[in-house]
Order: C-alpha cells, then sequence, then structure tokens
C-alpha cells in the first residue's frame, strides 16, 4: 500500500484564498497565510499553494506569500500556477518553496518536466492533471478546467512519468467542491498507470 498524507490545496487569486465547485464560480474565503497556518497547527502534512489566474497572465505571483509561509511553516510546500521555465522554478524554490507543480507549462512543452527533474530531481516535480469524465473517458484539461489538452488522462500521467515527474496531483474537474468524495475509479486506473505517489484532489 502506498502511503498515505492529508494535503491541503489552497487556491490562491488575487492574494485570497478561493473556493468554487468545479473550479468555477470562485468565492474569497480570507488570507491564504491564515489557513495555511490553521492546518499547520492541526498536523496536516503538506500544503500547495495554486495560483488560479496564473495561466491568465503567464506568471505566478505567490512568491511573497511562499516567502512569507516558509519562515513560519515547516512542512513540505508545493507551489503551482504559471511555471512555464527554469527560471521560474528557480524563483519559487530560492522563496522557500519545496517542490512546484505544473499544469499548463507540461503540456505546452513536456520536456520542461524532464529539465526540471534532471536540475533539482524527481521529487521537486508535481504534474497536476485537471480531470473531466466525458462520456466515460477520462480527459486532461488545463485552464481551471475550460481548456481541453485533446490528451487522455491516462496516458498522459503515464507520460508524465516517464518524463521524470515525481508525483501527479490529479483533481477531478466533476468532483471538486461537490463534497461527493473523491473520484474512486479515476484514481484506481492512474494508481494502475503510474508508480509515483498520487495526490488525490476533488470531492
Amino acid at each position: 500500500m502506498k502511503y498515505k498524507r492529508v494535503i491541503a490545496r489552497l487556491d490562491v487569486k488575487n492574494n485570497a484564498l478561493v473556493k468554487g465547485i468545479h473550479l468555477e464560480g470562485l468565492r474569497v474565503l480570507g488570507h491564504p497565510s491564515e489557513f495555511a497556518d490553521s492546518y499547520y497547527k492541526n498536523g496536516i502534512d503538506e500544503i500547495i499553494y495554486i495560483d488560479t489566474v496564473a495561466s491568465l497572465y503567464e506568471r505566478n505571483g505567490l512568491v511573497d506569500l511562499v516567502r512569507q509561509t516558509a519562515e513560519h511553516i515547516f512542512v513540505p510546500l508545493t507551489v503551482g500556477g504559471g511555471i512555464r521555465t527554469l527560471s521560474d522554478v528557480e524563483e519559487l524554490l530560492k522563496s522557500g518553496a519545496d517542490k512546484v507543480c505544473i499544469n499548463t507549462g507540461a503540456i505546452r512543452n513536456p520536456k520542461l518536466i524532464t529539465e526540471i527533474a534532471e536540475k533539482y530531481g524527481s521529487s521537486t516535480i508535481v504534474v497536476g492533471i485537471e480531470v473531466t469524465n466525458y462520456e466515460g473517458k477520462y480527459l486532461a484539461f488545463t485552464d481551471n478546467g475550460r481548456e481541453f489538452t485533446g490528451l487522455d488522462a491516462i496516458e498522459w500521467s503515464k507520460r508524465a512519468q516517464d518524463l521524470g515527474a515525481g508525483e501527479i496531483l490529479l483533481t477531478s474537474v466533476d468532483r471538486d467542491g461537490t463534497g461527493l468524495g473523491v473520484d474512486k475509479v479515476l484514481f484506481e486506473r492512474v494508481n494502475q498507470a503510474v508508480t509515483i505517489p498520487i495526490i488525490v484532489h476533488g470531492g
């Protein structure tokens, strides 16, 4: 059995913690650092910050938040959104991130996964996959589940591992924010396809 961790994913838009349903209709909940502090005090294993508008602006705006968080929270910190180059990765790691998560950047340039793994190690690179079930097929999306990539999510997870990904952040767009529980079929299919750890998100 693979080791299980409890991980808090905090979606951030314009320095505010947001939450939606199916990754849409985002509502503001407060400041992300306050929630990160609360999770940390209650024994969270890891924190993931995702800049939800980074793809729109093609940059990650969480550097200051990462730096502030890393000063007093001592669990692994993963940061995603708008990461396109090794320079983007270096900036986030220097700010205090332990790992980076890429989705759109990996779809557009799969070699980026290998470049990050070769320079910083596979343990540094998490590939995010946003998945929608369409007529029984699990399809990979980007931009908060709005843009279809043309890729089968299961096949893409296998390729991401082969390219050097150390983990998969697997998001069920269909289940996100619904409280219905995780998509167990999706998880099992990806779990059978890869040997690296899977972070299950949505539901």
